[in-house]
């Protein structure tokens, strides 16, 4: 038997002292020291790199959806992939729960205090995420006050077309109709109209006249689910770690979690099936 396999016998590459490595591709000496418990709990380590984690997601999927946005206003089905790759990427933060659910009641309490008042609840990029997809209450900027530059990012997004406004825009052009404008507010939520039902419902009677809107409402609706999912083990796994304590950022805790459970992003999409 020899000593071990020895990749530079088929040319691998084995000395990085003057060529850029894996490490400094990624920046890992900056990534794995932005871990800083600041108690001696053994289980804070589990809770930060699960929300750095999930923090890293959300800023791809803001880059995935920034792009497409961009893509639909051009008429590019590239979107598509785009927004396929975001519900995705809601199945790995799902996914990501079961991890922190190995954390009981007794393990939270060790560190819980050390948490002081930060909160998911103030996520500037979750924020960024809800507003492209439309769910924009603008009373929750005053949370992001204190940092300036977030602040100035999310008053942006509420000056900007949500990604169902531009889809709703494809919508109208492909029918040759118009919605009230009423229904494009750029700093309320959406709310479900009948006329916006009865055009979804015009699109899926005929999906082979308008094969490009109805996979984009599929589309579109594949990413809420995942979404949807996101929040509802969000729930349930705050409920099996803390139970109905108040959150650390002072919210009701589950019970506002579960609040926004009723959130719809695309309502009509969901509400014209029953009449098909």
């Amino acid at each position: 038997m020899g000593n071990g396999y020895d990749p530079s016998a088929e040319g691998a590459k084995m000395s990085y002292r003057h060529e850029m490595s894996y490490g400094d591709y990624l920046g890992l000496d900056k990534l794995l020291v932005a871990q800083a418990p600041l108690s001696e709990a053994h289980d804070e380590m589990l809770f930060i790199i699960q929300h750095q984690t999930s923090e890293l997601w959300m800023r791809l999927i803001i880059h995935e959806l920034e792009a497409a946005r961009i893509q639909l206003v051009e008429g590019h089905s590239q979107a598509f992939k785009m927004i396929t790759r975001v519900a995705r990427i809601f199945e790995q933060l799902n996914n990501a729960w079961d991890v922190l659910r190995t954390m009981t009641p007794s393990d939270y309490s060790t560190f819980r205090d050390d948490l002081g008042a930060s909160s998911g609840f103030q996520s500037h990029q979750y924020r960024q995420v809800e507003y492209l997809l439309g769910n924009r209450n603008k009373a929750m900027l005053k949370v992001h006050e204190h940092r300036p530059e977030h602040y100035e990012i999310l008053a942006n997004e509420l000056k900007q077309p949500t990604i169902y406004h531009v889809a709703l825009r494809l919508l109208e052009k492909d029918l040759g109709i118009c919605f009230d404008e009423s229904i494009y507010q750029l700093d309320d939520p959406h709310e479900s109209d009948d006329a916006v039902i009865k055009a979804w419902a015009q699109i899926y009677g005929n999906p082979d006249e308008h094969w490009m809107l109805y996979e984009l409402a599929e589309k579109l609706v594949d990413l809420e689910d995942y979404f949807r999912r996101w929040r509802f083990n969000h729930v349930t796994t705050v409920e099996r770690v803390i139970g109905f304590r108040r959150g650390t950022g002072g919210t009701s805790g589950v019970k506002y979690l579960r609040k926004m459970l009723e959130v719809e992003l695309f309502p009509e999409l969901w509400h014209m099936r029953g009449g098909l």
